[in-house]
């Protein structure tokens, strides 16, 4: 029996392209400027994961069962409805700086945020720099 493969692949497309391309312009440029943050987080450019998810860092994990994957430190996607951050390691030891982070929702390994007006940004880089730090640590 074949081994399942990850659907989400890192590609070459440009990740400035792809932000470029984001309507309307309130979501590109909240992508804009959360692609900066992230770079900042994790001292890395973007590199596209699928079509639509830039991620930045590399991290390579392994599953109880020993396979391994490559993934990114910390990636977003824009959504209908938000913007859907993914932080590699989940969000529990984050629960303190939650608390200030400004208005989102949360799930498994994601926060989701309407804008980013709406949270504080040196909480959010701070939250993103901690999840690169226990990368580096794991």
């Amino acid at each position: 029996m074949a081994k399942a493969q990850l659907k989400t692949k890192k590609t070459a497309q440009s990740a400035a392209a792809f932000l470029k391309s984001l309507k309307p312009d309130a979501l590109r440029l909240d992508c804009e400027r959360l692609a900066k943050i992230m770079s900042r987080a994790t001292k890395s450019e973007a590199r596209m994961w699928g079509p639509a998810i830039p991620g930045f860092g590399d991290y390579r994990y392994k599953y109880e069962s020993g396979r391994e994957n490559d993934w990114f430190k910390v990636g977003f996607a824009a959504r209908k409805t938000n913007l859907a951050v993914y932080l590699m390691g989940g969000l529990e030891t984050h629960s303190d700086l939650l608390k200030g982070l400004g208005e989102h929702t949360t799930g498994k390994g994601c926060l989701y945020i309407k804008n980013l007006e709406a949270v504080d940004l040196k909480v959010l880089e701070k939250i993103l720099k901690n999840t690169v730090k226990s990368l580096s640590n794991a």
